[in-house]
């Protein structure tokens, strides 16, 4: 019974650097370029090229690891790590192995139900990546595409600290965060700048000792590590109930028919023969550049969310949903920054401005209205110059023309209605189209205010002062 034993995870991710070029040669690591295309001597592998280390990858992946709480060596080594396969061209992947670039850092998953919940990183170190096998391109063939040979990367590896599919999802999900928060990296799983290594196993409840484990390769969504760890799972504890050994080997996930099948046994560190790599010197990074780096790291989305929650803002789960990416986070400062009014602004961006987006088939990153011109909408609709009904409708109009807030307003006829005189002609417009309704709510039928009211608003076009506009109405009555 799986209720019998605990699942241990592991993840090991691998993230591309936001580079223009390779990390040992020139060529582009744009994506989508035809095959075979951004190739030379240096990543094809050829006899006499020589490697040269990407200075700009260095970078980012001191950035990231710094991020990540990492401790960051002042010296780290470039190991060969030996295994052959089509899409490798030299025949070894330079990759960095007992001395890594950084190593202890951790990724807090708890939140405010579960508390802390800390996720311990081994090591975060620098690799080139393979090629890639094409095997739908001609029938009866395998392709091979080196434009991706050669790509930087930093490979992330956990702690086996995750218990649950949902541990894997909230670590994975936090940590995609931290690398677009800070440039390190794109993060796409569509396009493969972020691919996940699952390792596996179980134990009975109190022993500590690690079972065999499992790796599940190169998922690319989220959905999939979480289903294919609880399939996993139940299928080491079946195997153990019925007597029979768990195998270290790997795993593929077939995210389609929703099962996981196996590939090869498992290697282990020895198997890939590393030694240090003889044409690349050891990695020596300045006291001065690490404190650069750890300079650099903007707000995280952790102490963003708590921040925006402590000064006031938005409850915790609306916190969360606007420290989804950095881009969103920026904007909604934007509209506070404008409107002054923190709740208000999550409310809208969160509702109105995504919606908009949504419906655009567009972008946070190109707003369809600026930050500022929503803040100044804002801004009217809380001082009473519009009400609210008013404030979506010049939003709808600020979306297909750029005219500041105030003067659409004032352009429209929209600016709040506040004089009896006036919201008392509305009244009796209404009572006159609609006399039925009109009797039964004179005669106290109260349900019938709400619908008298949001006639006399549209009849206003949004210009009249609702609050007023209901104690009017409920003066009539008796």
């Amino acid at each position: 019974m799986t209720t019998d034993y605990e699942l241990v995870v592991g993840l090991e991710v691998h993230c591309q650097l936001a580079t223009a070029t390779k990390i040992f040669c020139g060529c582009r690591t744009s994506f989508g370029d035809s095959p075979n295309r951004n190739t030379c001597p240096v990543c094809l592998g050829l006899p006499g090229a020589l490697p040269v280390l990407n200075a700009h990858a260095v970078l980012l992946a001191t950035r990231a690891a710094l991020a990540l709480g990492c401790e960051v060596h002042a010296t780290s080594v470039f190991a060969r790590k030996n295994y052959f396969y089509p899409d490798l061209p030299k025949g070894y992947q330079i990759s960095q192995f007992d001395r890594p670039l950084a190593t202890a850092g951790v990724i807090d998953v708890g939140d405010d139900a579960t508390g802390t919940r800390p996720i311990g990183i081994t090591r975060v170190h620098m690799e080139e990546d393979a090629g890639k096998s094409v095997h739908d391109r001609f029938p009866g063939y395998t392709a091979i595409d080196l434009n991706r040979a050669g790509t930087p990367l930093i490979e992330i590896v956990s702690e086996p600290d995750m218990r649950s599919a949902q541990d894997a999802g909230r670590y994975l999900r936090q940590l995609k965060q931290i690398l677009e928060y800070t440039a390190v990296s794109d993060a796409n799983m569509e396009e493969g700048s972020l691919r996940v290594d699952v390792n596996i196993s179980v134990r009975r409840f109190g022993d500590r000792q690690l079972g065999t484990k499992t790796e599940i390769k190169n998922l690319n969504t989220f959905s999939g590590v979480e289903r294919s760890i609880e399939i996993e799972y139940a299928r080491q504890c079946t195997a153990i109930d019925a007597g029979r050994e768990i195998v270290q080997q790997t795993m593929l996930w077939d995210g389609v028919r929703n099962e996981i099948r196996p590939a090869r046994s498992k290697e282990g560190s020895h198997d890939y023969r590393y030694f240090p790599d003889p044409d690349l010197p050891p990695l020596v990074l300045t006291q001065a550049f690490i404190d650069a780096q750890r300079a650099s790291v903007p707000e995280l989305p952790r102490a963003r969310r708590e921040r925006f929650v402590s000064a006031g803002g938005p409850p915790a789960a609306d916190a969360e949903q606007l420290t989804a990416s950095s881009v969103l986070a920026d904007y909604y400062e934007q509209v506070v920054a404008t409107s002054r009014d923190a709740k208000r602004a999550a409310n809208w961006v969160l509702g109105v401005v995504l919606a908009a987006v949504n419906a655009r088939g567009g972008s946070i990153a190109v707003p369809p209205v600026s930050a500022e011109r929503v803040g100044a909408l804002i801004r009217l609709e809380a001082d009473g110059t519009i009400s609210n009904t008013a404030a979506r409708q010049l939003f709808s109009m600020l979306l297909d023309e750029d005219a500041e807030p105030a003067q659409l307003a004032e352009r429209e006829g929209l600016l709040k209605v506040s004089d009896d005189a006036a919201l008392i002609a509305w009244i009796d417009e209404v009572f006159a189209e609609m006399p039925n309704e009109a009797r039964r709510f004179l005669n106290g039928e109260a349900k019938l205010q709400g619908v008298l009211l949001g006639v006399v608003m549209r009849k206003s076009k949004g210009a009249a002062d609702p609050r007023r506009l209901g104690q009017i109405l409920a003066g009539r009555v008796g």
